[in-house]
C-alpha cells in the first residue's frame, strides 16, 4: 500500500494531491474539501509526533534506569492519498475528511522496531498506562501469526494533540514487531506484489522463514536472559 513519509520537509495533500483527485471524476467533493483534508492531514501529522516522541521518552527512560534500548527504530508514515480514496471507495464510505476521521483507523502509522519479542509487550504495556492514551483495537498477530506467518502487535490508540485554539483527540496504528519480523514483513510486501509461476512456492518457503525466524528471535531472547542473570 502507497506510503507518504512524514519527513520534516514534507507537505501533505499539496498540488500531488489534488492531481490525483482530479484525475478521479467520481470524487468530485473531494476536491471542493481540499483545504479540509490538509488540515485533517495536518492534525494526523501532531498525532505521529505525539506518539513518536511517547516511545522516544520510554526508549530514554530504559536506558537510563536498565542501562539499555529496548527500541531499535521508530518508523511513521501517512497513508497516500490514491490509497485512501481507494480504501473509501472499496468500504462505500462517502468521500469527505470527516468520513476519513470517524471511519478510517489507519491514516496515521507508527512502527516500532524493537530488538525482541518481550520488549514489544513491555513497550506496549508502558504506552497503553500513559492516561492521555486510549486503546481503541488490539491485534496481535504475534501470539496468533496470520495464515501467511506475518507477525506484529497491532495497536489502534488515540492520541490528543493540542492545538492553538483546541485539543483533538486523533487515531493513530502502532506496530510493534522485532528487527526479524520486520524484515520478513518486507520481503514478503515485495512478493506479494511480485508476479509470476512460482509464487505459490516463495509463500511456501517465506512462510516456514518466519517460523525460523520466530524461534530465532525466542532463542536470542533466552541468551539476553542467561547474559542479565550472569551481571
Amino acid at each position: 500500500m502507497n506510503e507518504v513519509s512524514t519527513g520534516s520537509n514534507e507537505l501533505y495533500f499539496d498540488e500531488n494531491f489534488m492531481e490525483t483527485l482530479m484525475e478521479n471524476d467520481s470524487i468530485g467533493k473531494f476536491i471542493e474539501q481540499g483545504e479540509a483534508f490538509r488540515t485533517l492531514m495536518a492534525y494526523y501529522k501532531c498525532a505521529i509526533m505525539e506518539v513518536e516522541t511517547k516511545f522516544n521518552v520510554l526508549n530514554e527512560d530504559f536506558s537510563v534506569e536498565y542501562d539499555r534500548n529496548p527500541i531499535e527504530t521508530v518508523k511513521s508514515r501517512l497513508k497516500s492519498p490514491e490509497s485512501i480514496i481507494e480504501k473509501l471507495q472499496r468500504k462505500g464510505l462517502p468521500f469527505s475528511a470527516e468520513s476519513i476521521e470517524q471511519n478510517l483507523t489507519d491514516i496515521a502509522g507508527v512502527r516500532v522496531i524493537c530488538a525482541f519479542p518481550e520488549d514489544i509487550y513491555l513497550l506496549a504495556e508502558c504506552l497503553l498506562e500513559q492516561d492521555d492514551i486510549r486503546l481503541i483495537r488490539r491485534k496481535d498477530y504475534i501470539a496468533n501469526p496470520k495464515p501467511n506467518g506475518y507477525r506484529s502487535l497491532h495497536l489502534i490508540v488515540e492520541v490528543p494533540i493540542f492545538l492553538h485554539s483546541e485539543k483533538r483527540h486523533m487515531k493513530v496504528e502502532v506496530q510493534l514487531r522485532t528487527i526479524a519480523m520486520d524484515f520478513w514483513a518486507s520481503l514478503e510486501h515485495q512478493i506479494y506484489y511480485k508476479k509470476g509461476h512460482n509464487i505459490e512456492e516463495l509463500r511456501t518457503e517465506l512462510k516456514l522463514c518466519a517460523e525460523t525466524s520466530a524461534a530465532l528471535d525466542l532463542r536470542m531472547q533466552s541468551i539476553r536472559a542467561k547474559m542479565d542473570d550472569e551481571e
